[in-house]
């Protein structure tokens, strides 16, 4: 990682220093291909926008994007399908996030031939390289957690009945890892609520208001809040009140969100900042300690209780893992 590096890939974006300014580039790709398979046109849209939360995430301005198209075999009309949707989706986005596309390229006729014969595409993968601008490269934030005692909440849309969630379980991970299960449309693209939101988390970035930023994407609100707890190795007391809410809150796949930690002193500014410019700030969880937990006082009613270093385990130790390695990965 060479010295102009602000931040390595692993967050939400990479950030590297433009020489002889304070400036620097944030850079980051995409793509959710069970989506695009699902609904080519909302999945070539989701995969923009999340391109777009995570320069936002970190402070970025969206400039433009880059892609590469990969899809079988065009001749067959699903896939053809497939092709246009896609685009149709990306073009859909890029207009209304004022993103505008600048290159790219296609790969196509990706596919496996079978036994018998037949062959099988791979999931059509618009994936989407996104770059953004930050005019001082000193304040771009991190997903880490940093300060013991701080609150974690969500940002989201606000015209929501709960100004939270609408729990969409369709195409997610844990429909996928606990059910064995891909069905379901994807969730739903607002592009308008993409734009309020990352408007608003850069401001708040910009302005110092936040210490750490995360956008929920994959695997919902829970796994965003575990990854941050990971990145700055802080735990997290998870407002119980949330767990008692239903599977799909916690691992739906809502998109237009984010998840920023927040002294506490500075959370009830935050909710009516939100309110002011139409969304929503809802708390989470209070940071600190070295688990993930639930924050009843009485120990005896826990329900969630992981140890940071149980989940780091699980995490790090899943590719050597994999592939059949015994080595303990370093980072």
């Amino acid at each position: 990682v060479g010295a102009d590096t602000v931040q390595r890939p692993g967050g939400d974006a990479a950030v590297v220093r433009v020489h002889g300014s304070k400036k620097a580039l944030a850079i980051t790709t995409d793509c959710t291909p069970r989506y695009c398979y699902a609904d080519p046109v909302e999945g070539g849209k989701q995969a923009v926008a999340e391109a777009y939360r995570n320069l936002c995430a970190v402070g970025a301005k969206p400039l433009a994007i880059t892609n590469c198209l990969n899809f079988g075999n065009p001749e067959r009309p699903e896939i053809m399908g497939q092709f246009v949707g896609c685009i149709e989706g990306i073009a859909e986005a890029c207009r209304v996030l004022d993103f505008p596309v600048v290159s790219g390229n296609v790969s196509l006729y990706n596919e496996t031939k079978n036994d018998d014969g037949t062959s099988t595409a791979i999931l059509p993968t618009p994936a989407i390289g996104g770059v953004g601008l930050l005019d001082e490269w000193e304040k771009s934030a991190t997903i880490a957690l940093k300060v013991e005692g701080s609150l974690l909440a969500t940002i989201s849309d606000g015209t929501l009945d709960d100004g939270f969630t609408r729990g969409h379980l369709g195409q997610s991970l844990w429909l996928r890892e606990t059910k064995d299960e891909t069905r379901g449309p994807p969730p739903a693209v607002d592009l308008e609520a993409e734009s309020k939101a990352g408007r608003f988390v850069r401001s708040l970035i910009a302005e110092g208001k936040v210490t750490a930023v995360h956008d929920v994407s994959d695997g919902g609100l829970l796994v965003a809040a575990a990854e941050m707890a990971l990145a700055g190795n802080l735990g997290i007391a998870i407002n119980s009140e949330l767990l008692q809410e239903a599977i799909d809150l916690l691992f739906g796949e809502d998109q237009g969100r984010y998840l920023v930690e927040v002294r506490a002193a500075e959370f009830e500014p935050l909710v009516y900042a939100a309110s002011a410019a139409g969304l929503s700030a809802r708390c989470v969880g209070q940071v600190g300690g070295d688990r993930l937990i639930e924050d009843r006082l009485s120990p005896q009613e826990l329900k969630l209780d992981l140890s940071l270093a149980d989940l780091r385990a699980a995490h790090e130790g899943f590719f050597p893992k994999l592939m059949g390695s015994e080595l303990t990965p370093e980072f």
